[in-house]
Formats: C-alpha cells, structure tokens, sequence
C-alpha cells in the first residue's frame, strides 16, 4: 500500500506523485483509488489501489539507476528488426513491461532509427511515449525539469 506523497510508476502512463487515496462509487460499488499527478503533460490519474500489483505499479527507480538509465543511451545501438510489425510488437512488449531499462532502450532505438531512417508515424507515437515516460521517471528522481532530461537525452544519443 502506498501513501500520499509516494512517488510510483504507472506502466504505460509514467511516473507520478500520489496526491491522495479517495473513495469513489463507480457502477454501484465503492472503491479506493490513488489520485496520481504525472509531471510530464500535468496529469492526473486514477489508480485502483485493489489491483496495483497486476496493472504494474512500483517505486520509482533510486539516483544509482537512473544513471544506468542514462548509460542505456549511451551504449551503441544494435540494429533493429528490419520487418517494422516484429519491431513495432517487441518494442510494445518493453514499454508495456514498465521496466524503465527496457524504455530507455526503445528511445534509444527509435531515435537512433529515426535520425537514421525515418520513424513510421506508429513508431512516432510509441516514441513519443516511450519519451515521456523516460522522461517523467527521471523528473522525479532527479528532481530536475522535464527540459533539463530532453536535454540530456538528446546530449547521449547526440541528437
């Protein structure tokens, strides 16, 4: 069980603060949710605290793995899978994974790809995405702003 004031990830979503746990009746039942405010794009979501652990929720990473994150990008890149649809459903896998290492990877990938060959408008999306997770991530363990981690994504991958 989380508290307000923790910071989580939210696969698929980002990273957030808790802002407060509420009750909410929804179709009849009430239930408990965690009302989080991601820090990229000044979001908020609703998390049912029933079901966290299926849908994913965990800590944010600590100072020590966030600049593992950032070697991520760093490291050279291994091409892709040339046939877009198997490269678009393995990069799908890592973001849904919520694991931040796998995201970094996909940025790193994509944007690489994209500076090289051009990006699909799908793998767009998914890149921009995959970005704002990175992103929100870092936000909070860094307590920097967003700016500041574009910046620094950008400065790795030399972009």
């Amino acid at each position: 069980m989380y508290s307000v004031g923790d910071k989580i990830v939210y696969p698929m979503h980002g990273a957030g603060v808790i802002e407060s746990i509420e009750e909410k009746e929804i179709l009849g039942s009430i239930h408990r949710y965690y009302i989080v405010r991601m820090p990229v794009g000044n979001m908020k979501v609703m998390i049912p605290t029933d079901n966290c652990e299926d849908i994913g929720i965990r800590d944010i990473i600590d100072k020590s793995e966030a600049e593992q994150v950032l070697d991520i990008l760093k490291a050279p890149c291994v091409d892709a899978t040339c046939n877009w649809n198997k490269r678009y459903r393995e990069n799908m896998t890592k973001i849904k994974s919520g694991d931040i290492f796998s995201v970094a990877d996909v940025v790193r990938t994509l944007m690489l790809r994209d500076k090289q060959k051009g990006l699909s408008t799908g793998e767009k999306k998914m890149l921009n995405s995959a970005r704002q997770i990175l992103v929100s991530e870092l936000v909070l363990v860094k307590g920097v702003k967003p700016s500041e981690i574009e910046y620094t994504i950008n400065e790795y991958l030399n972009i």
